[in-house]
């Protein structure tokens, strides 16, 4: 029988005391005779020891061969799967890793699904954590930070309602009365248990609707995913219009999908993404964003994002890169989609870029074409476009983006022109600060997007000073004329004219001489703020920003 779970100081205890692995150190079911619970540090038994070797047995019960080559499934997944068999629960691998397998790709982790309610796992896995708020799902931790996540079946919510009311002659009312009394289909509240076929139907699209038995070796499939995968088609399970109605945010992982595993969206779920827009702001902004970062982070965000302006969805995802495409037209959708192009290559190749990298990449061709902000705002920081600073504030105030990747994107960006060589920096101060490498990798996106700038971009990796060049706006402005600079004063060369005095001056030229002065002493003051209010304004913004993630992420 199953053992109580265990009260939170103790199994506090039992994690911080040092389980190497909860898989190799297994609790000892109890006695029946036994009323009380054994303690939490109980040697496992020979026999429920689970060994590091596959535990499936040869032949199958079936007598078939497996659908899925058991070498290519995660050996931890098999042993908490077989853990959850022996404490007489179902258990099955489930959505994407079933998916990606099917196509002959490798799933990027392995998900369970099982009838354990949550303290039931939380219960025979001993560092089993709790988490979320919607629904509550069980991670189970291995060495090195590897996560199994473990969900119980649900049901979809708006499938359990009560039967339709009769109306007094023994009928059932219409459709049209209820949706009358029910219009808002969004679903708040998702902690339904149900069984293994309620939470295949539950799930989004037909795709990800596939269940694996280990023990077997077959696929269940309740919603007909196979079909779709053979056909290359991402379908939602039940009506669209309903599906996308309850989860907007489905369009952007039917985006996801589409771009990433090169599958067409069938007619009439397309429809229901193009009708269900309008409700992406009624989601929670932090989920938005974060679907919007793994479009990003999964090397297919050039595709995602034309398929999103397709849906005119950017607009409420992000509103400056609508707002360009509106502004320049045919040529500046085609330069934003170079640097989209240029940072999925990026990605492709394997190299794990910061999220504030990612961002800033994506808003380099607006904040260029964006005019040029040389002073600084009221919080001694230098800006960028004011749509830039916008939008990076709401992802901090509304979508819990951490400051620290807001404000390390705002430097970046701003770091743009000092590599171009459009402001003069101090070269080695800048190239001593934490953020030079980031900056350069933004600005080689940049160069292999349009061309321009290579020969900066190989001056800075030698180690060398490129040379400084008029911004484009200054130029335009000036007739392409480079902007004469002010020749400075020597310092101290007053005094050391003949016949001058300490402590005096001429009366007649005192006021012309402090004019001059002034405007000599203003030139090296900006000389000096482009020199250190690049990085160092947002340094100590950087520091206040990680006190400001940790708060978010608490919260």
């Amino acid at each position: 029988m199953l053992q109580p779970v265990p009260d939170d100081a103790r199994e506090a205890v039992a994690f911080e005391a040092g389980s190497k692995d909860p898989l190799e150190e297994l609790p000892v079911p109890e006695p029946e005779e036994v009323s009380f619970p054994m303690p939490a540090f109980t040697a496992p038994s020979a026999e429920d020891t689970i060994p590091d070797t596959d535990f499936l047995p040869e032949p199958r019960p079936s007598g078939r061969p497996a659908e899925i080559d058991p070498d290519k499934l995660d050996p931890d997944a098999l042993k908490v799967i077989h853990r959850l068999h022996s404490h007489g629960h179902e258990a099955y691998l489930v959505g994407g890793c079933v998916r990606d397998l099917s196509l002959g790709r490798t799933p990027k982790d392995f998900d369970i699904a099982t009838s354990a309610h949550p303290g039931e796992v939380r219960a025979i896995f001993r560092n089993c954590r709790l988490i979320g708020r919607r629904f509550r799902l069980a991670h189970i931790y291995f060495k090195g930070g590897k996560i199994i996540e473990v969900s119980t079946f649900r049901a979809n919510p708006t499938e359990l309602v009560d039967s339709p009311a009769d109306n007094g002659n023994g009928e059932e009312e219409g459709s049209e009365a209820e949706e009358s009394q029910n219009p808002d289909l969004l679903i708040t509240h998702d902690n339904v248990f149900g069984t293994a076929e309620q939470d295949a139907r539950r799930r989004d699209f037909t795709i990800n609707g596939l269940f694996y038995d280990v023990v077997e070796g077959r696929i269940i499939d309740y919603v007909r995913g196979r079909r779709d995968l053979d056909e290359h088609y991402i379908r939602t399970i039940g009506d669209p219009e309903i599906r996308m109605r309850e989860d907007p945010v489905r369009i952007l992982r039917a985006v996801r999908f589409a771009s990433k595993l090169g599958l067409d969206i069938e007619s009439r779920t397309y429809a229901a993404m193009e009708g269900a827009v309008e409700d992406l702001p009624r989601c929670a902004p932090a989920r938005l964003l974060e679907e919007t970062f793994r479009l990003i982070r999964g090397g297919v965000a050039a595709p995602s994002l034309r398929l999103l302006d397709a849906l005119d969805a950017l607009k409420i995802l992000l509103p400056p890169v609508a707002a360009y495409f509106k502004e320049q037209g045919r040529r500046g959708q085609e330069t934003f989609y170079a640097y989209a192009e240029a940072l999925d290559r990026r990605v492709a190749s394997g190299e794990l870029l910061d999220d504030a990298i990612l961002l800033a990449a994506l808003l380099v061709p607006i904040a260029q074409a964006s005019p040029v902000v040389e002073s600084l705002d009221a919080a001694g920081r230098p800006s960028v476009s004011q749509a830039i600073e916008d939008l990076l504030a709401e992802f901090v105030q509304t979508a819990r983006l951490p400051r620290r990747i807001a404000e390390r994107c705002r430097l970046l960006l701003i770091a743009q022109r000092t590599l171009s060589g459009e402001r003069r920096k101090k070269t080695g101060a800048f190239r001593r600060h934490p953020l030079f490498a980031d900056a350069l990798i933004v600005f080689e996106i940049s160069v292999e997007a349009t061309g321009r700038h290579r020969d900066a971009l190989e001056a800075w990796k030698r180690g060398d000073v490129p040379s400084s060049r008029p911004s484009t706006e200054s130029s335009a402005a000036e007739g392409d004329a480079p902007r004469k600079r002010r020749r400075r004063r020597r310092r101290g060369g007053a005094r050391n004219k003949p016949g001058a005095t300490e402590g005096a001056s001429t009366a007649p030229s005192a006021a012309g001489a402090s004019e001059s002065t002034a405007g000599d002493a203003s030139d090296e003051a900006s000389d000096d703020e482009e020199s250190d209010d690049t990085f160092d304004a947002g340094d100590s913004d950087d520091d206040s920003g990680e006190d400001a993630e940790g708060a978010s992420d608490e919260g």
